[in-house]
């Protein structure tokens, strides 16, 4: 994995939005309308090429395929592991702890009930509760050969440093799916961990960095107001192990982390503090981490880096440029943030990452491209002026 050794490096989450045909054909497949398989591909293609040479043209150093082939970040593994089937009478309600019963809502509902009904917040995302029925296997090596190639297709001619492809962690799979099949909860949950090591293996073996997307990490406190801080820390120090089980093949260096509070453009005055993650998130075999520091909420915990304990060789990959809200950041602000977390771990330590990903399911997305790519440029030229500083 490349490092910041001549100036501050940029990246981002990974999912951007999707191009109006592409999320159109998306759409139908969703609704069960019938669409022909190699358009659908072209699409796909066309898609992914045109995000990647954005991202040259902006000034993103570490790229790759904005997720175009996926309908959600989650939900894209129902096509590729064995032992699923899609809850066809929706007796299981829908994947995921359920949002409605957090603590923000229950803290907010009248904020929550308000957001619901503006124009974008909702659509099809392929929630569809899957339960797991059968002993599950990897057999989506077709699907991912075809990021894969879209994705090394995309990149000839265009200016980059490195490139990653994001794959789903273990926990977040667990909670999406529900358990029919397996007589204890830790067997489901390292069936799932075998089986993505499979994917993660296939990415790094072709070349690209592995990020793990993981939110549920930090978001699991927001979600379960039944659970104290240190409840939440035991569940998650079991799912870290499984992750790592699933790691345990691929070398920390070509491993990304990837952790945030969800897509919510709301009060946030729930968010577990990276005070109380940040020993665990350590504890994960990988050579950078990715967190949420460009929103209000945590904007502050820079500091928290100071006696941290990162290990020599690792990098973070601080959000300096956030999903939660609209407002694009000015160069400036970002050049501070990334000047804050450069004298607290020296600045080959650090690269300029986003707090999210702008479009975690295909079509529904809360920041309009537009701005998506003001926010992107933002980065790159904050990127630039703090390495002035720096060098």
């Amino acid at each position: 994995m490349k490092r910041s050794s001549e100036r501050i490096l940029t990246t981002h989450v990974g999912s951007l939005p999707r191009p109006d045909g592409l999320v159109k054909m998306i759409r139908q497949r969703l609704s069960g309308e019938p669409v022909d398989a190699d358009t659908y591909d072209r699409q796909v293609a066309a898609a992914v090429a045109q995000t990647v040479r954005r991202q040259g043209d902006v000034g993103i150093d570490v790229v790759t395929d904005g997720e175009m082939g996926k309908i959600g970040f989650i939900p894209y593994i129902n096509d590729r592991l064995a032992g699923f089937e899609p809850d066809a009478e929706g007796k299981h309600g829908l994947g995921g702890s359920y949002w409605g019963a957090s603590r923000e809502v229950l803290s907010f509902p009248g904020f929550y009930d308000w957001a619901a009904k503006l124009p974008g917040s909702a659509g099809p995302v392929g929630s569809t509760r899957w339960l797991c029925t059968g002993p599950i296997a990897y057999k989506g090596h077709d699907k991912l050969q075809k990021d894969i190639d879209n994705l090394k297709a995309a990149l000839e001619g265009v200016p980059h440093a490195e490139v990653f492809m994001p794959a789903i962690s273990p926990a977040n799979v667990e909670d999406w799916q529900k358990n029919l099949h397996y007589e204890k909860q830790d067997d489901y949950l390292y069936a799932i961990a075998e089986a993505l090591s499979e994917e993660y293996k296939a990415i790094v073996e072709a070349g690209f960095l592995l990020q793990v997307d993981d939110p549920l990490f930090a978001t699991y406190y927001i979600l379960h107001p039944e659970l104290s801080i240190e409840d939440c820390r035991r569940w998650a120090a079991v799912r870290i192990e499984a992750l790592n089980h699933a790691l345990r093949d691929i070398p920390e260096d070509r491993v990304r982390y990837h952790t945030c509070y969800s897509i919510n453009m709301g009060p946030r005055v729930h968010d577990m503090e990276l005070k109380d993650l940040i020993d665990l998130m350590l504890s994960i075999k990988a050579g950078a981490y990715s967190f949420e520091a460009g929103n209000p909420r945590h904007d502050h915990e820079w500091r928290l880096w100071e006696n941290a304990g990162l290990p020599e060789g690792k990098s973070l990959i601080p959000g300096v440029i956030t999903h939660s809200s609209v407002v694009v950041e000015h160069p400036e602000l970002v050049a501070q943030r990334l000047l804050h977390y450069a004298s607290v771990v020296g600045r080959e330590n650090v690269i300029a990452g986003a707090d999210c990903g702008f479009a975690s399911f295909a079509t529904t997305h809360e920041i309009h491209a537009e701005v998506v790519w003001a926010k992107m440029a933002a980065l790159v030229e904050g990127a630039r002026l703090a390495s002035e500083r720096l060098w």
